[in-house]
């Protein structure tokens, strides 16, 4: 429901977050180049124009010196990208496996995310944390290695990045659908009744989203986003049971010919951030209020402090779930863990809330897991590359087809 801002932020995001929302990368070269193998060690010794925060020490490619860093700014969580030289392959391949050798340190993280060159362009980055397969073969790769730490101290470290590029059966993929980068709020009013009916508690998972259009009924998940930090270091699948901030009616996810209001506007920009940045609509809402803020989506407590493990309002990707495709199933006993293996040994990378509707790609054997629904060993990896036990999983639409 729509209800005032408490104060606008003091920040829109760090410096990581702005590199990470041009999406710096090189263009491909216009003519193909000479394969040089399917096998290879991507270069993280080069650190150049197109990465930033990073350096590369001589024992491994760590986030760079942050002496010069303000106060406020050492509070916050460092992060650093570097993205390597497009590499050619020998053989067009749909699949990139990943063996890193790297030591992430206490709080800290590394995500190698890859992209292949097909069709003249890029497909979108896939993280290869256990492997990244292309909707169809690609002829070149490039590799991005992203570090966070939230003590510079125990910043990880990155020796190398060793690749493999093969093919796999094509298979239908799960897909997250439209995915926007938009302004998050924390929603709060704990004891408050959202728009289908649910008393928020403390610590709730939710989202809330400024259209009737994406709203789940009470208790399901039929519509469900999945919100990560913009250094995908922890995400969240939650479900949609308000309505909110700002605007009722600006399902802002649509194309101008299908949304409701607003339709001058590029699909994916918010109208509270046209209005707040712009001054869109004179820089007011539906209602006639002045925007405080550029808010697109209202994150729950729980989602906002436990989720993304956040501390102020920031920029963050948001995919619409219900416009992507493939197998789904519904978290059946949240907030669960998802995790970056099959393993409870593995780290934990966020959340998905109890009801949510997760994109299903395939499963692999991992750890035996007893939860709501059975004892298995069988862990579903998500459209995000992160893993679920499927003994908390139920109501899967689809087949679900080995990894």
């Amino acid at each position: 429901m729509p209800h005032p801002r408490r104060t606008p932020p003091a920040a829109v995001a760090g410096a990581l977050a702005a590199v990470l929302a041009v999406s710096p990368a090189p263009a491909a070269p216009p003519a193909e180049p000479t394969a040089t193998g399917n096998t290879w060690s991507a270069d993280i010794t080069v650190v150049d124009a197109d990465d930033v925060g990073v350096r590369w020490t001589g024992a491994g490619l760590r986030l760079a010196d942050t002496a010069g860093r303000s106060a406020a700014q050492r509070r916050q969580t460092a992060g650093g990208m570097l993205v390597t030289a497009p590499h050619p392959l020998a053989t067009p391949a749909n699949r990139v496996r990943a063996d890193v050798d790297a030591t992430p340190g206490t709080g800290g993280a590394v995500e190698v995310a890859a992209r292949g060159w097909r069709s003249g362009a890029w497909t979108e980055w896939r993280s290869v944390s256990a492997e990244a397969v292309f909707d169809q073969p690609v002829t070149r790769v490039q590799i991005r290695v992203a570090l966070t730490a939230e003590r510079p101290s125990a910043a990880p470290t990155v020796r190398a990045v060793r690749l493999v590029a093969d093919s796999v059966a094509a298979v239908t993929a799960a897909t997250p659908g439209l995915t926007y980068r938009v302004y998050a709020t924390r929603e709060g009013l704990v004891g408050g009744t959202t728009a289908n009916g649910h008393v928020i508690v403390s610590r709730d998972h939710f989202v809330a989203l400024p259209s009737a259009r994406g709203l789940a009924p009470k208790n399901t998940g039929d519509y469900t986003v999945r919100v990560c930090t913009t250094t995908r270091s922890r995400c969240e699948y939650a479900p949609v049971w308000d309505i909110g901030p700002w605007n009722t009616r600006d399902d802002y996810w649509n194309p101008g010919g299908v949304r409701e209001m607003w339709k001058d506007l590029p699909q994916g920009r918010p109208e509270a951030q046209a209005a707040y940045q712009s001054g869109y609509n004179g820089g007011r809402d539906q209602f006639g209020r002045v925007v405080g803020s550029p808010a697109g989506i209202d994150l729950a407590d729980g989602t906002f402090w436990d989720g993304l493990l956040l501390t102020d309002n920031a920029w963050v990707d948001v995919a619409y779930l219900w416009t992507g495709t493939g197998t789904r199933g519904r978290i059946g006993s949240g907030p669960l863990n998802i995790r970056s293996g099959p393993s409870t040994s593995n780290p934990v990378v966020g959340l998905a809330a109890t009801y949510a509707n997760v994109p299903i790609e395939c499963s692999v054997t991992g750890q035996s897991v007893s939860g709501p629904y059975r004892t298995t060993s069988q862990w579903n990896r998500l459209a995000s590359g992160h893993f679920v036990s499927h003994a908390y999983v139920s109501g899967v639409t689809g087949t679900i087809a080995a990894c």
